[in-house]
C-alpha cells in the first residue's frame, strides 16, 4: 500500500477542469492506497484574500471533496493550517532551497511580472511549503496536472538534497499525471487552461453551476467554422477541448466521439457535451448541499486534522533531529 498526497487551494469554487483533471482520479486511489487530501489554505494567502470568503471557500472545498466520492473512513481529509507541522517543515525546506531555483519557477515569474514591490515574498517561497506538504507524509505518489511538474521536480530535488546533507529520512515522491482529462482548457480561449480565476465567466464551468448555466456556457464555447467534430489540438483547439471534456465525462474514446458526429454539425455535439457535464455534476451538487452546513463536515475535518497531525509531527521531529534543531531530551 503506497501513500498518496494531493492538495487543492480554496481560492474559489472548483471547475469541471479541476474535477476531470484531478479530483475524479482521487476516488479509485483511496481503495488501494493510504491517501492524504489537503485543503492548502496557507498557499491561498500568497495573494490577498477576503477572510470571510476564504473561510467559505475552505468549507466549500471540503464539501466538494466528500461529495465527489472521497470516503473519510479510507482517506485523511484535512485543512493545511490546522496542522502546524506544515509551516514548520516549510521553513526547513526553505532553508535548503536556493533563490535561483525559486526564481525560475514559472508560476512565480508569471505572477511577479512588472514591479516586484507589490508582490508578496511568499509567492517566491511557497514551493518549499508545497514540498513540505508532500514530504511530511512519506508520500510515494503525487497525482498532479501537467502544469505542476516543475514544482514536483523541485520537491524531489529538495528531498534528495536533505537526505544527502543530513539523514536519509525523506521519501522522494513520484509524479502521476492522468492519461486523460489532465488539462481542460478555457471554453472561450482554448489555448489557455480552464481557470476559476478567469475574468470571463463563460470560460469555465463551476462544479456548482446550475444545469441551464452549464448548457449556455458549452453552447457559447469557441469552436471554428468547419462544422467537423475532429480531435486536432493544433488546428481545432476548441473542438478538441470539448471532445476531451465529453470523453472524460462519459468514458467514450476520442474515436468513438468523432464517429458519432460524422455528418453532424456542432449543435448536437455541444448539447451532448453539456448533457454529459450535467450528468456528472448533478449528483455531486446534491450531496454537496447536504454536507455544506452540517456538523458531520466539521467532525470529518476535526478527525482528519488529528490523523494528519499525528503522522506529520513524527516526520517533523525526525527532520529537526537530523538538522540538529532543538535539544536532545533525555528519557525519564
Amino acid at each position: 500500500m503506497k501513500t498518496i498526497f494531493s492538495g487543492i487551494q480554496p481560492s474559489g469554487t472548483l471547475t469541471i477542469g479541476n474535477y476531470l483533471g484531478a479530483m475524479q482520479h482521487f476516488i479509485p486511489l483511496q481503495e488501494d492506497h493510504h491517501c492524504y487530501y489537503c485543503i492548502v489554505d496557507e498557499h491561498a494567502v500568497t495573494v490577498p484574500q477576503d477572510r470571510l470568503e476564504l473561510r467559505r471557500n475552505i468549507r466549500s472545498l471540503a464539501a466538494l471533496y466528500l461529495a465527489s466520492g472521497i470516503d473519510p473512513e479510507k482517506t485523511t481529509l484535512f485543512i493545511q493550517s490546522e496542522v502546524p507541522a506544515h509551516t514548520q517543515m516549510g521553513w526547513i525546506m526553505q532553508c535548503i532551497s536556493y533563490i535561483g531555483e525559486l526564481e525560475r519557477m514559472t508560476q512565480f515569474k508569471d505572477k511577479a511580472t512588472g514591479s516586484k514591490e507589490a508582490v508578496s515574498s511568499s509567492l517566491l517561497t511557497y514551493p518549499p511549503l508545497m514540498a513540505a506538504d508532500i514530504l511530511l507524509y512519506k508520500t510515494d505518489i503525487v497525482p498532479v496536472g501537467d502544469d505542476q511538474k516543475q514544482h514536483m521536480e523541485l520537491t524531489r530535488n529538495l528531498a534528495q538534497r536533505f537526505n544527502n546533507k543530513f539523514n536519509d529520512i525523506l521519501t522522494v515522491p513520484d509524479v502521476s499525471i492522468p492519461k486523460s482529462g489532465a488539462r481542460i482548457m478555457s471554453l472561450q480561449d482554448p489555448t489557455k487552461k480552464m481557470s476559476k480565476s478567469d475574468s470571463n465567466e463563460k470560460g469555465f464551468i463551476s462544479m456548482l453551476d446550475e444545469p441551464k448555466k452549464i448548457v449556455k456556457k458549452v453552447k457559447s464555447a469557441v469552436t471554428d467554422s468547419e462544422g467537423i467534430v475532429k480531435f486536432d489540438k493544433e488546428n481545432k483547439p476548441g473542438v478538441s477541448n470539448l471532445i476531451t471534456i465529453q470523453s472524460a465525462c462519459t468514458g467514450k474514446s476520442v474515436e468513438e466521439i468523432e464517429t458519432a458526429y460524422e455528418g453532424k454539425g456542432y449543435g448536437d455535439f455541444k448539447q451532448d457535451v453539456a448533457d454529459a457535464v450535467v450528468s456528472v455534476l448533478e449528483p455531486i451538487q446534491k450531496r454537496y448541499y447536504e454536507l455544506i452546513d452540517s456538523e458531520k463536515l466539521d467532525e470529518i475535518l476535526d478527525d482528519g486534522a488529528d490523523k494528519a497531525s499525528f503522522a506529520a509531527n513524527k516526520m517533523l521531529r525526525k527532520a529537526k533531529k537530523a538538522m540538529g534543531l532543538g535539544r536532545v531530551r533525555k528519557k525519564k
